[in-house]
């Protein structure tokens, strides 16, 4: 085990950075930028406090979160501390209350990185050796130390509701699968809801793992072979991260990635080729399941290593000021991480991830400012959580449902912002930029699935106040974007929490080094932060709080 104080050894860059962060802010931060006006919306005087939010405001926080200094924001890293330390000393200066451990803003929570030992993982087929980086990777190190004869799956799903079944006659017991990476043809990610079993269906692990498989190899989709040189990177670097305090979601069988050499040997002399198994792997059209040669046992050894780390959420609190609804809370949540840095280039190498997610992030911030400095107090208190590790597999919201600093039974609704920065200009063409939404336009995610009164004091607000066109398009429970069970709020809704998702689409620099501060539309982010504290204001004011009238539709749960 690891010295968690080894994690906050910064190097002097580091500390540089918040000699200069304990100096925020060096200019008032509603000054204002030739490209981005102080206020750049209609007056805001119809809603109390409103009118702290501004433009000028919004691009000093983001441009001190998506700087390069932050490195990316990954989890955990120096640069996402910093940023932590940041929103801290900032709730700090508003006079908000801490809510997180021991009368801080932090809410620790302990992990454990496991990564690949290379020195000793090996990979053998005959007089074959493979080699790590080169020939296979690894995304989610579990010790493995089998050997046994290979049987080709397909996909390696069962779906009963679909007719598909990848072992039809195949017993895979002490064997190791070969599988397709990725959903097969025809089935989307949000009809895999609730858990998987016999009657339902199965991914190739949770089938392997029943049925006594001692590994799976992965044959390459599209996004492995384009992103090989980032994820050899971060399979070696990053490992898998868990949280010590929340068991892992299932018991995985270990597995590796096969690069294109390897399928070919892997394949070589058997009655479907390398060539036809890429081909169906693209398609997602796989062969038939067949058990492979005799002769074609493999070893595989994996080693790993186990290091202790730290990560945090961010939490503080508006007090209500009536007597009783003080303790019932809504909350506003946005995570501050993002995907760090990228290896095997040149030029930019830096994640910044303005949009995402450091736009939710600031505009959190504002709304906070806005509470603590805006004169508005409404009867319920306001709950305000930076969320950590959303990119790697929503951890903070998790961590914060199951381990709550206040009682999940209080909290009224939940409003997650989530990438609410771009726009879409009326001569952008660009095909990655299709589904952006337009200047006045955004995406307003399930704000009518659980609680009609929820999407009735939206729509009030909005309509009353700054007039944002509302589009609903991806509260379809079948929206293959799934975006319902890719942000925090996920686990709020999970546990019977209303929630309403802000989002103005994805774009084409979506996890990409361009997410950067200067393609923000700062007049229409003040005008999306402006409106989503007007909202929340709203529900804060309210005699009753929202109720829960709907059920949430199965496609939309069972992340």
């Amino acid at each position: 085990m690891t010295d968690f104080s080894t994690v906050r050894r910064w190097p002097a860059v580091t500390l540089a950075v918040l000699i200069l962060l304990m100096a925020w802010p060096p200019v008032p931060l509603d000054a204002a930028t030739p490209s981005a006006p102080a206020s750049a919306t209609a007056p805001a005087s119809k809603v109390k406090g409103a009118d702290v939010i501004t433009a000028g405001q919004l691009r000093a926080y983001l441009t001190f979160i998506a700087a390069d200094a932050m490195a990316g924001r990954d989890t955990p890293s120096n640069g996402q501390e910093i940023t932590a330390n940041f929103l801290a000393l900032e709730l700090a200066r508003f006079g908000l209350t801490p809510a997180g451990d021991n009368g801080t803003f932090f809410q620790n929570i302990a992990m454990t990185r496991r990564q690949l030992d290379v020195s000793k993982t090996s990979v053998q087929m005959g007089a074959r050796t493979f080699v790590y980086g080169d020939d296979f990777i690894v995304n989610t190190p579990n010790p493995l130390s089998t050997e046994g004869r290979l049987v080709y799956v397909g996909g390696g799903y069962v779906v009963k509701a679909k007719n598909i079944d990848a072992y039809k006659g195949l017993d895979v017991k002490g064997k190791i699968l070969i599988a397709h990476s990725g959903l097969p043809a025809g089935v989307q990610r949000s009809e895999l809801r609730g858990e998987s079993g016999p009657d339902t269906w199965e991914s190739p692990s949770t089938y392997a793992k029943r049925h006594g498989a001692t590994g799976i190899i992965f044959l390459p989709a599209f996004e492995n072979l384009n992103g090989w040189t980032r994820t050899r990177q971060r399979a070696i670097e990053h490992g898998s991260l868990t949280m010590d305090k929340i068991p892992r979601r299932e018991p995985v069988v270990p597995s590796i990635v096969a690069s294109p050499q390897f399928v070919g040997a892997l394949f070589a002399g058997e009655k479907v080729s390398a060539a036809e198994i890429f081909r169906r792997g693209i398609t997602r059209e796989p062969a038939d399941a067949f058990e492979l040669k005799p002769e074609k046992t493999i070893n595989i050894r994996l080693t790993t290593i186990d290091t202790a780390l730290m990560t945090r959420n961010v939490v503080a609190i508006s007090r209500g000021s009536d007597p009783v609804l003080k303790d019932e809370y809504v909350a506003l949540g946005a995570h501050y991480d993002h995907v760090g840095v990228t290896a095997g280039r040149t030029g930019d190498t830096i994640f910044n991830g303005a949009d995402d997610n450091g736009s939710g992030t600031s505009a959190v911030l504002a709304i906070a400012e806005a509470f603590a400095r805006g004169g508005a107090r409404p009867k319920r208190s306001v709950l305000f959580v930076w969320h950590t590790g959303e990119e790697i597999g929503l951890f903070g919201s998790e961590f914060f449902t199951t381990f709550p600093p206040v009682p999940l039974a209080r909290i009224v609704a939940q409003l997650n912002i989530d990438m609410i920065g771009r726009s879409r200009g009326p001569d952008d063409t660009t095909p990655a930029n299709r589904e952006l939404s337009g200047p006045n336009e955004l995406y307003v995610i399930a704000s009518k699935m659980m609680s009609t009164r929820l999407g009735e004091i939206s729509e009030r607000v909005n309509k009353s106040f700054l007039k944002l066109t509302f589009n609903y398009k991806f509260d379809a429970p079948n929206d293959p974007n799934d975006f319902f069970g890719r942000s925090d709020h996920y686990h709020y809704a999970k546990n019977g929490i209303p929630i309403i998702v802000y989002f103005t689409g994805l774009h084409g620099d979506y996890h990409a080094v361009g997410d950067s501060v200067d393609k923000i539309d700062f007049p229409k982010l003040e005008k999306v932060t402006r409106t989503i504290y007007a909202t929340s204001l709203a529900i804060a004011d309210v005699p009753e709080r929202p109720k829960v009238d709907k059920k949430l539709p199965d496609e939309s749960m069972g992340h």
